[in-house]
């Protein structure tokens, strides 16, 4: 893509700080309108309905962005069709010691180890209710406490504290970066957290009057036996949706220079193969209706294209803003329509799972 003058300019400036302190000029610059609207004209055939609701367009922004709800707005009027705030914890934490973020500009990836660094519900809470009057859809990623007693009560106190205003619920267990959080994603542990999560939710459903959709995160380095067991669970436990994936632990396919043996979860073009892999897999085993948001490498049109066709109803991203700024939206929006054009489709149901067979027998 060719960058506008306005974001090749930002991005040089933001090249010249570390990588935290970039992401949180970045939220500054959106909070004081510095990032300004790039909406453009709704494609219909882009529109994707699921649950109870209609997403004006299939691109989010990713959890880890905006940690604690401060630009919810600033980033729907970029053009994404949701973003997703979180992960929270019932309780601040200040994550790990830093530096805990780096790019790698020739692989156009990163590595963080976060550690979910943030304000906490309460704080979430009232920025959320700040904008109770406001449109467009917001998820809230919930996590647990590092030092927590009992994490799925966490994961349970972050639906009651979010259920009357979250858009949907996202169940962070795939960050590698909090230490035994990915034993979660275990069978047995498993069964027991959704058990849980499921049931608050449907507590708050009789309360409120309206069933919000939960959704869980997985890691893209799990084996296939245990993936089928992650799908069984999520199906017998009627979760809503599975996003795949987060960040890989592996460090397969760099080829430039950087701090590769960094420790923390790598994002960004390195990890588009292993998630799109994944992403074809995890379709097969789950049938055709439930909703899967592809996640993981996704930088141009023809990414996002690829995580549709191998089965991903709604996508996400954020590391590939790093490299080629905000206009990237508009850019992946307006090539989504072409292919659709080019293809003669009426939209993108119709194009996906069309390579999910071709996908799903790579290697990863």
């Amino acid at each position: 893509m060719t960058l506008s003058w306005l974001d090749a300019a930002l991005l040089k400036g933001l090249s010249y700080l570390d990588a935290e302190t970039a992401h949180r000029v970045t939220i500054q610059g959106l909070k004081t309108g510095l990032l300004p609207a790039r909406r453009s004209p709704a494609d219909a055939r882009l529109a994707v309905k699921l649950w109870d609701l209609r997403f004006e367009n299939p691109l989010g922004m990713a959890a880890g962005f905006d940690k604690n709800g401060e630009v919810p707005d600033a980033l729907l009027k970029l053009g994404f069709g949701f973003t997703e705030a979180g992960s929270v914890t019932p309780l601040p934490q200040p994550g790990n010691p830093k530096p805990r973020v780096f790019r790698l500009p020739e692989d156009e990836g990163v590595i963080n180890r976060f550690g979910f660094n943030n304000d906490g519900h309460e704080a979430l809470r009232r920025r959320l209710d700040a904008r109770k009057r406001a449109t467009g859809i917001v998820g809230v990623n919930v996590g647990a406490n590092k030092d927590a007693d009992d994490r799925n009560a966490d994961y349970v106190a972050g639906i009651h504290a979010f259920a009357d205003i979250a858009s949907y619920f996202t169940v962070n267990i795939s960050s590698p970066n909090t230490p035994g959080l990915r034993d979660l994603q275990a069978r047995s542990a498993l069964a027991d957290l959704l058990t849980g999560v499921i049931s608050a939710r449907d507590e708050c459903t009789h309360k409120l009057g309206r069933r919000v959709p939960v959704l869980l995160k997985i890691a893209p380095d799990v084996a296939d036996g245990d993936l089928q067991d992650i799908v069984e669970e999520v199906v017998a436990k009627n979760v809503d949706g599975l996003i795949v994936s987060n960040t890989t632990i592996s460090r397969d396919g760099l080829s430039g220079h950087g701090p590769h043996s960094e420790a923390g979860g790598l994002s960004g073009r390195p990890l588009f193969h292993k998630s799109t892999v994944m992403l074809a897999r995890a379709r097969k085993l789950a049938g055709p209706d439930l909703p899967i948001v592809g996640v993981g490498g996704i930088d141009s049109a023809e990414t996002a294209w690829a995580k549709i066709t191998a089965g991903a109803d709604l996508l996400q991203l954020y590391s590939a803003l790093v490299f080629k700024g905000a206009g990237l939206v508009t850019e992946i929006l307006s090539g989504l329509s072409r292919k659709l054009d080019e293809q003669g489709l009426p939209d993108l149901r119709a194009a996906r799972d069309t390579a999910v067979d071709t996908w799903a027998q790579k290697d990863t």
